[in-house]
């Protein structure tokens, strides 16, 4: 029975490393492709100049920083609300009722396709709410799509806090929001550091709600007027060479930058949470 057993174990571990090779090699496929098709057009002109329609020229200078433009403002109002809510949800809501409810639409949420997010954005923050295409509608609208992510990290990794820590600090007269504040968000740190990678990987890479809130602008603007003027980001840049323009070069180019930036975030994310974790001891 042993030996029957040992047998079905190797079985199992052979077919998740050939499961696990599988999706490297797929991975590595599709990289290499992009990098084989984007690389002779990834020049440093493509990089730093706005398009020109007189003289031709292509640039995604504006597209870039109306990415970044995008990330901080979602971010910014997303990370209080999610982490707020999940906060409120572990720590302060007694009604089981209230939180399974909230749980169900967090999850009912993350699965409705981004278009849909798209046509409500354009409804609420345009049509009525009086804004114009730009950075802060599309924002709007990506903090109504990750939301649901911020809250179950959050939530998921507070829940994994023991609850002698929270005993503890009580014990020790701490008030409850002291209590939070130093001992349970620091354990839970991860989670929302995890949070955040997810979030920021899903609006870099979000296109189909934007066409309709931020826009289709190619020009290079600054960042309090581009709130409130159409400004496309790489993902929509993206669509509108390679759909549009048939420059499918250029397409590929932007996609090596939306990997490359995607990257950066993420190990700026990291570094960010260790060095946090360093100084808390």
């Amino acid at each position: 029975m042993s030996t029957h057993r040992k047998n079905m174990n190797r079985l199992l571990r052979g077919l998740m490393g050939l499961c696990s090779g599988i999706t490297c090699l797929v991975l590595l496929m599709i990289i290499g492709y992009i990098l084989y098709r984007g690389v002779p057009s990834l020049t440093w002109n493509l990089l730093s100049t706005e398009p020109n329609n007189l003289t031709g020229n292509i640039g995604i200078l504006p597209n870039i920083l109306n990415t970044l433009y995008i990330i901080f403002v979602a971010m910014i109002i997303v990370l209080p609300l999610g982490v707020g809510a999940a906060i409120y949800l572990t720590e302060y809501s007694t009604s089981r009722k209230l939180t399974n409810l909230i749980s169900f639409a967090a999850e009912i949420l993350t699965g409705i396709p981004s278009i849909l997010f798209g046509l409500v954005g354009m409804l609420i923050f345009i049509q009525i709410g009086g804004l114009k295409q730009g950075i802060l509608a599309g924002a709007l609208t990506l903090v109504l799509m990750v939301l649901p992510t911020i809250i179950s990290n959050t939530r998921e990794s507070l829940l994994t806090v023991p609850r002698s820590y929270r005993e503890g600090a009580l014990a020790l007269g701490s008030g409850k929001w002291h209590m939070i504040r130093t001992v349970v968000l620091p354990s839970a740190l991860d989670g929302i550091i995890t949070g955040c990678i997810l979030s920021v990987g899903r609006i870099t890479s979000e296109s189909a709600a934007l066409l309709f809130t931020a826009g289709f602008g190619l020009k290079m603007i600054g960042f309090v007027q581009a709130l409130q003027s159409s400004s496309a980001t790489l993902t929509v840049a993206l669509y509108i060479y390679a759909s549009e323009r048939g420059a499918y070069d250029i397409a590929f180019a932007i996609a090596i930058v939306l990997m490359a930036l995607t990257l950066a975030l993420n190990l700026i994310a990291s570094k960010t949470a260790k060095k946090i974790q360093e100084k808390r001891g």
